[in-house]
């Protein structure tokens, strides 16, 4: 995955010290974790999408791929509902793992702002966390010009969940920021 630049703030490792919640096989137990979270994002990213992209920023890693659009389950008024994109041709996904260990951090309030080559706002939209058979991401489709250069932003907002562990529960303290820019989404398979 390339590196994008603008990214604020400097990229830190949120700590991993051994503690009366974290010992060292505990550690090792999340490496594992985010190893395997991280391989199945390299997939999606290289194998799946049109376009895969990632930066380190504060003490997250922000993942950035987008492919075709496509149909999920919705909310409807009897349940869950089957729905199709109507005139939207790309899908959003944005990953935020922990910088020391790669683990998917749910529970994350994640908004995208699109740009075409002129500048003009395209697309402005909070992600939901999305279920995936095999990679938790959060996600939208979206009406996107195909074949040219794009600027995606991603905000995500301080998470207000609480945090285990008085020495390692420290982060995610910073709204992150990250600007990829040329982004080129191919209008083919």
């Amino acid at each position: 995955m390339a590196q994008p630049a603008k990214v604020r703030p400097e990229p830190i490792k949120p700590p991993s010290k051994e503690t009366d919640e974290a010992k060292p096989h505990h550690h090792r137990m999340a490496q594992e974790q985010g190893e395997k979270y991280s391989t199945a994002l390299t997939h999606m990213a290289e194998k799946v999408a049109k376009t895969g992209l990632e930066a380190h920023a504060g003490d997250m890693i922000v993942a950035l791929a987008i492919e075709g659009a496509e149909g999920m389950y919705e909310w409807g008024e009897s349940g869950l509902e089957w729905m199709e994109p109507k005139q939207q041709n790309a899908h959003i996904e944005v990953s935020a793992r922990d910088a020391a260990d790669n683990r998917f951090i749910p529970g994350l309030d994640v908004r995208v702002k699109v740009f075409d080559d002129s500048g003009t706002l395209r697309a402005d939209s909070r992600l939901p966390m999305l279920w995936h058979p095999w990679l938790y991401h959060y996600g939208a489709n979206f009406e996107l010009p195909l074949d040219s250069s794009l600027a995606v932003e991603v905000e995500i907002d301080a998470p207000r969940f609480p945090r285990h562990d008085k020495e390692n529960g420290k982060r995610y303290e910073n709204d992150i920021f990250v600007k990829f820019e040329d982004v080129k989404i191919p209008s083919g398979g």
